[in-house]
């Protein structure tokens, strides 16, 4: 009588077993910085709810408390809660920098993109002056048109947006020389098509993810440069609550009372963080000499 010999798994089957363990996904910087991206814009629509107390009503009687279970990052100058001032403090953030996005991008892309596709004496003209504003010093830039606008949120976006468009021409503009002569525009010229048709129907799509890449990656410096307004007292005026001028409130009181600058200054890491990421990861998605 024979004896059975147990059938062995194949090589295929063991991977098949062991990878059940493998986890399926990996943590990347993308999936880190859009969740830290969603608790910030989830924290700046939810605001009315999180916000334990009215950012703006003061309380004499409270100023200076330190952070305790009634005030959890404890309270300013004025008795106000911190914590809802932080949370309240998201809102005109993001506003400002919605704002510089949406006037930035587009003339940037513009100005590239018809530099790069027309060429010739418009083309030295127009990225000289781009090489003019992007030698001014952006801060000191914004500082001076803010003082002439005067202050507010508009002018603090117009004065932001007026010094960050540059990068986003010069990328375009070295994207679109590199497709003026490639083989994908020559048969888009052969079927008849040209001139803003061709600029902004096909050129344009190719230049786009680089672009929001270059955002991404930029948006964390355009929130500190917006704090810097707020911390000069050139941003968003009292008593709406912004990061920038609560943390120049609490310097005054930095060495004694230190949570009424170190709550400001944390959300201003918080949020730079969390785009950085964001732009890291999408520049790995988006461009393959980065990507794994």
């Amino acid at each position: 009588m024979t004896q059975m010999i147990p059938e062995q798994p194949t090589q295929v089957e063991a991977e098949a077993d062991t990878s059940v363990w493998k986890p399926t996904r990996r943590i990347t910087t993308f999936s880190v910085g859009l969740v830290l991206v969603a608790i910030l814009v989830l924290t700046a629509l939810l605001a009315p709810w999180l916000a334990p107390f009215d950012p703006n009503i003061q309380h004499i009687e409270l100023r200076l408390l330190p952070p305790s279970e009634t005030h959890w990052l404890g309270t300013d100058g004025f008795g106000r809660d911190l914590l809802s001032r932080v949370v309240y403090g998201a809102r005109p953030t993001l506003l400002l920098v919605s704002l510089i996005l949406v006037l930035t991008i587009p003339v940037g892309l513009l100005i590239g993109i018809s530099a790069g596709y027309i060429g010739g004496w418009y083309e030295r003209i127009v990225m000289r002056l781009t090489d003019i504003v992007m030698s001014l010093p952006s801060l000191v830039m914004a500082l001076a048109l803010v003082a002439i606008l005067g202050p507010g949120l508009m002018n603090g976006a117009l004065a932001l947006a007026f010094t960050s468009w540059p990068p986003f021409a010069r990328q375009a503009r070295a994207e679109t020389l590199a497709l003026r002569r490639s083989d994908y525009l020559a048969a888009a010229r052969m079927q008849g098509i040209g001139g803003l048709r061709l600029m902004f129907g096909h050129i344009l799509p190719l230049c786009l993810p680089s672009a929001v890449v270059r955002a991404a990656l930029s948006l964390g410096g355009i929130i500190l440069a917006s704090a810097g307004l707020g911390f000069l007292g050139m941003g968003i005026q009292p008593p709406t609550a912004e990061w920038g001028s609560m943390v120049a409130e609490g310097s005054k009181v930095i060495f004694d009372q230190w949570w009424v600058a170190a709550a400001p200054g944390g959300a201003i890491l918080f949020a730079s963080l969390a785009f950085n990421l964001l732009g890291d990861g999408l520049r790995d998605k988006m461009d393959p000499r980065h990507g794994n």
